[in-house]
């Protein structure tokens, strides 16, 4: 049995793979923010996840999707006179009140094709294009902060956490159970070797981190709940990605974003409780490869469209407000497309420059490749004294 069946085979309710080189613990020198990037796969409808309902063109061009306004039954939930949340996302809008929760709304990638391959590359790789670079750029931001290592919530190591700096991944195995004999034979038989016994114990650690599935509240839940309790562990990463499919909404999409986003919504308030203490230094970001038509099509749902939203959440977020550009809804991109105001580089820059303290230089040419006209969004991040990791302030 190798190294990688031996973990397989221990980690009972949980896949955890550590990478060549990737100690699970955390050095103690490393500072105590926290993040989290969840990528939502399929193009969230950013006008369904934060409707405008405040834009005199929201209601005629939504159709059957303008869910209405603001305090009627079943309506949105109100953020400002503009934007609202879905219904579904309940523990969201509690945390915009607490002002720990934001949104940058008509956000898009410098690539602005309809296939969800090149755009989900392009978001991982932190590129110009789809397919320019090999590695992620959380990967490469993590590689920038000398960090020991990063965790993938994933079966395979995504683009985005592919580089040179050591990700684990893990991720849940329902059905599956460790006998105890087994794990005792294990421990047996790799304690007289210091590399596979020391394997043996985080990967007892892992299992011991990972929250039991029960309930209805779906994978993406679970998951993000996992990513905190690994966040949360004294010794463990300080930087993590999630990852979830099924966003793209092209038939009755209000029944499936109301299930979708009500997952969403339970797996932040599972991440929040499991990070305790350290959800103040948390800033997580949820973002998708692109946004969808405006106009609902025959089927009850949405094609590939442009702009979308970015979500942020966390007690390190200067929430409570709507962040960026807010171009309208008089021109639509292309006839049918949210037109993109705000770069999704800006977002992710103005969350590395205020809450990792990673330089200006360092994002414009070694995380975001060929990046410098991309001004980072500021004020994401509350207010505190900031120092600047592998360069100049900005």
């Amino acid at each position: 049995m190798d190294r990688r069946q031996f973990l397989a085979a221990l980690a009972g309710t949980a896949t955890l793979t550590l990478w060549p080189g990737s100690p699970l613990r955390a050095d103690q020198n490393t500072p105590p923010s926290r993040l989290i990037v969840i990528i939502l796969r399929g193009a969230l409808d950013g006008l369904s996840a934060a409707p405008a309902y405040g834009d005199k063109h929201f209601a005629a061009l939504r159709g059957e999707l303008n869910l209405g306004t603001p305090g009627r039954p079943g309506g949105p939930l109100k953020l400002d006179d503009t934007f609202a949340l879905h219904p579904s996302l309940v523990h969201c809008h509690e945390l915009y009140a607490q002002k720990a929760f934001a949104i940058v709304h008509a956000c898009a990638l410098p690539y602005h094709g309809r296939s969800h391959f090149d755009a989900q590359d392009c978001l991982e790789n932190g590129a110009n294009a789809p397919h320019a670079c090999d590695s992620g750029w959380l990967n490469r931001a993590l590689d920038a902060l000398h960090q020991p290592q990063g965790l993938a919530i994933a079966s395979g190591l995504p683009l985005l956490a592919r580089g040179g700096a050591p990700f684990m991944t893990w991720s849940p195995t329902p059905g599956k159970t460790t006998p105890e004999n087994l794990a005792r034979q294990l421990e047996d038989a790799y304690n007289d070797d210091p590399a596979l016994a020391s394997a043996y114990t985080e990967a007892v650690r892992s299992q011991k981190m990972a929250p039991e599935q029960t309930g209805n509240s779906g994978q993406l839940a679970v998951v993000m709940e996992a990513a905190g309790k690994f966040l949360a562990e004294e010794n463990g990463p300080h930087i993590a990605m999630v990852q979830d499919t099924g966003w793209d909404t092209h038939a009755n999409q209000n029944a499936v974003l109301k299930r979708k986003l009500a997952q969403l919504d339970q797996g932040m308030h599972n991440m929040q409780a499991a990070l305790e203490k350290n959800w103040s230094q948390t800033a997580v970001i949820i973002a998708t490869e692109f946004g969808r038509t405006v106009a609902v099509n025959g089927t009850r749902g949405t094609d590939h469209g442009t702009g979308s939203v970015v979500m942020l959440a966390g007690g390190a977020i200067n929430g409570g407000q709507v962040h960026g550009q807010w171009p309208g809804l008089a021109t639509l991109k292309d006839d049918r497309d949210l037109m993109p105001a705000n770069d999704i580089r800006a977002v992710f820059k103005g969350v590395l420059a205020e809450h990792l303290q990673l330089a200006r230089n360092v994002l414009d040419s070694r995380v975001f490749p060929d990046s410098a006209a991309i001004a980072p969004i500021t004020g994401l991040i509350r207010p505190r004294s900031r120092s600047r990791v592998g360069g100049h302030p900005i």
